[in-house]
C-alpha cells in the first residue's frame, strides 16, 4: 500500500510539473492561436497517456481527442481585479481535508457578467477562477458543474500584471475539472458568483450528458 501511494504521488507530481511547463509555453507563444493549439495538443497527450489521467482505461481506448472548440479571439481579455465584498467558502476533500477559499475581488467580463476571484487560504495561496455558463449541463454543451479558467496552484495561469492589477482571462482555455471524467476526484466547483447567464461556446466542451 505504501509503495502504491508513493507511486501515485510521484505520478501526480509529474502531471503538475508538465502542466506548469505547458502554461509557461502558452504564455510565451507568439500568438494566442498558437498557444491554444499547443495547449490542445498537450492536454490530449496528458489525458490519453499520462498515468495520472482522470480518464478510465475504457475511455482512453475510445479517445479521439478532447472536445475543444476552435479559438475565438473575442473571448480573450486582460482585466483589472476589482474590489468585492469579503466572502469565502470551505471545500472538503477526501485527501487534503478542508480547503478554505477567500474572495479577493471580481472581474467584469464585457457583455457577459462578472466572476468572483478566489484565493486559496492554505498551502500556497493560489488564485482560482471557475466559471459556469448557460451551456452547462446541456447536450453538447459544457460540464454541468462548471469549468476552470485559472487555478494557479495547479499551474493553470495565463498571466497577470502585478503593477497594473490585471489578469489574463481567455475562455478558450477553459477546461473541465478531473471530476467531470472521474467522480472519484473531488473538485471545487463554480460558486454563485462564478455563474454567467450567457453561453460561452469556447474552451473544452463536455461530451458526457448532464454533468
Amino acid at each position: 500500500m505504501t509503495f502504491t501511494n508513493a507511486r501515485t504521488a510521484v505520478e501526480v507530481v509529474d502531471w503538475r510539473r508538465r502542466v506548469f511547463a505547458l502554461y509557461a509555453a502558452v504564455r510565451q507563444a507568439e500568438s494566442a492561436e498558437e498557444a491554444h493549439e499547443l495547449w490542445r495538443i498537450e492536454r490530449d497527450e496528458l489525458m490519453l497517456h499520462h498515468p495520472a489521467t482522470a480518464l478510465s482505461a475504457g475511455d482512453r481506448t475510445l479517445f479521439e481527442g478532447l472536445p475543444i472548440a476552435s479559438y475565438d479571439p473575442q473571448w480573450r481579455f486582460e482585466l483589472p481585479i476589482l474590489p468585492a465584498e469579503p466572502g469565502g467558502f470551505d471545500f472538503e476533500t477526501g485527501t487534503d481535508g478542508i480547503v478554505p477559499f477567500e474572495r479577493i475581488g471580481t472581474v467584469e467580463i464585457p457583455d457577459a457578467g462578472s466572476l468572483d476571484v478566489w484565493r486559496l487560504k492554505s498551502y500556497g495561496g493560489g488564485l482560482f477562477i471557475p466559471v459556469r455558463d448557460a451551456l452547462a449541463g446541456r447536450p453538447g454543451g459544457t460540464y454541468g458543474g462548471g469549468r476552470y479558467l485559472i487555478d494557479t496552484i495547479k499551474g493553470a495561469d495565463l498571466g497577470s500584471d502585478a503593477a497594473a492589477g490585471t489578469i489574463v482571462l481567455d475562455f478558450n482555455f477553459a477546461y473541465n475539472p478531473s471530476c467531470a471524467y472521474d467522480p472519484a476526484w473531488a473538485c471545487p466547483l463554480a460558486q454563485p458568483g462564478n455563474v454567467l447567464s450567457v453561453a460561452v461556446p469556447v474552451g473544452e466542451m463536455y461530451a458526457g450528458a448532464k454533468g
